[in-house]
Parts: structure tokens; C-alpha cells; sequence
């Protein structure tokens, strides 16, 4: 796999490089700031970048905004954003085309190397792997649920924005794999989305709740 770091510590993105080395990774590029991030991944066309969400010159959001850039101009681009903070505004932004292969993970909660490079794996794949507390914190600023949804479905699409696959949502929720694939069906019926070889369904069920005003 072919990864791209944009990180503005030199230490963070050599210890990054190291680690995707050691998992048979190649570090094909690496940038410092978010200008250097576009060039790179025009230069590199990496399997997925890893982002830092804050970059010079004002090292607030030029790592996110850059992300939503390039995702717009190249939908099939991977990316999973590293951040100490939820940009909720930003974070959503850059989930709303519903293409998948989007990550969003706070750093501070990044305990296991192996649950890290399963997230970057994820993403590369083209699914999408974000934290509990950035999935909490978007639900919560919607003012109303989707009402329609059993609390069980809730658990299942949460943990399914969390870039679970129905197996490990078996295993979380102490389920068969067959119970979930219903839960699932049964969600994708009551957001009326419908099978479409072009969208992501697991990545738009979730847009649909946090755009449910």
C-alpha cells in the first residue's frame, strides 16, 4: 500500500513512515503543509493520505480544508484525517459526498497500533473509519434523530460509521451476522436508499441521520 503523510512535525511523519514500514506500507510522499499535501498527492496518486488536520501557517484547520479540496476535485481520493479535536463543521463537510474511503481519528484515543493500521486498511479499501466520540459529537449536533429506527438499528449504524463491517458488528453486539444484515436491510429500507452500484449505502445511511434536521 502506498501512503501519503501530511503531518508538520518532521518527528510525527518520520515515526509514521517507521510504523508503515513495518507493516509493509510504503511512505511514497510527505508533506508539511497543506499546499505541499495537494502537490504531493498530484506527484504520488498515493492509496491514501494521512492528515493532520492542523498545518502552518495559522495550524487551526489547513489539513481538513486542503482534504475537502482535493476530495472535490478527486472523489476517489482516500483520506483519513488525524486530529486532537472534532471540527464538526468540517468533519461533516468532508463525509457529505457519501463515496467512502474517508477516516476521521482523534489522536489522543489512538491506543493500538493494530486498530490504527486496520483503519488505515479500511480507508484504503474504500470504507471509512471514524472515532466513537467524532461520531457522537456529530449525531449530537442534529436537533432530531431519524425517529424511524429501532434502538437497535441506532447501535448497528452507529457502530457502522464507525467502519465496523457486519461481522465485528455481530461480535459488538453479541448478534448473529444474519440479525445485522436484517438490522441493515431494515435501515437502508426506512432511508429509502435504494441498491446503486455508484453510492456508498453503509456511508449514506449515515449522512441521512445527521442531516435529518
Amino acid at each position: 500500500m502506498r501512503v501519503l503523510v501530511v503531518e508538520d512535525s518532521v518527528l510525527l511523519r518520520a515515526g509514521l513512515g517507521r510504523l508503515l514500514e513495518d507493516e509493509d506500507m510504503e511512505m511514497v510522499g510527505e508533506a508539511g503543509d497543506a499546499d505541499a499535501f495537494l502537490r504531493e498527492w498530484e506527484r504520488t496518486r498515493p492509496d491514501i493520505s494521512i492528515v493532520d488536520v492542523r498545518m502552518p501557517p495559522t495550524h487551526t484547520d489547513e489539513g481538513i480544508k486542503a482534504s475537502i479540496e482535493l476530495r472535490a476535485n478527486h472523489p476517489d481520493a482516500r483520506i483519513l484525517v488525524l486530529s486532537q479535536y472534532v471540527e464538526e463543521q468540517y468533519a461533516s463537510e468532508l463525509l457529505a459526498d457519501g463515496n467512502g474511503g474517508i477516516g476521521y481519528l482523534l489522536k489522543e484515543r489512538i491506543a493500538d497500533v493494530g486498530e490504527f493500521i486496520d483503519a488505515v486498511q479500511r480507508v484504503a479499501a474504500g470504507g471509512t473509519a471514524l472515532d466513537p466520540e467524532v461520531v457522537s459529537q456529530l449525531f449530537a449536533r442534529r436537533r432530531n434523530p431519524i425517529d424511524s429506527l429501532t434502538p437497535r438499528e441506532s447501535d448497528v449504524l452507529s457502530l457502522m460509521a464507525q467502519g465496523y463491517t457486519n461481522a465485528a458488528i455481530a461480535a459488538q453486539l453479541s448478534v448473529s451476522s444474519g440479525a445485522v444484515e436484517k438490522h441493515t436491510s431494515s435501515i437502508f429500507s426506512k432511508l429509502n436508499l435504494e441498491p446503486s452500484a455508484a453510492d456508498h449505502r453503509r456511508v449514506l445511511a449515515v449522512l441521512a441521520w445527521l442531516d435529518r434536521a
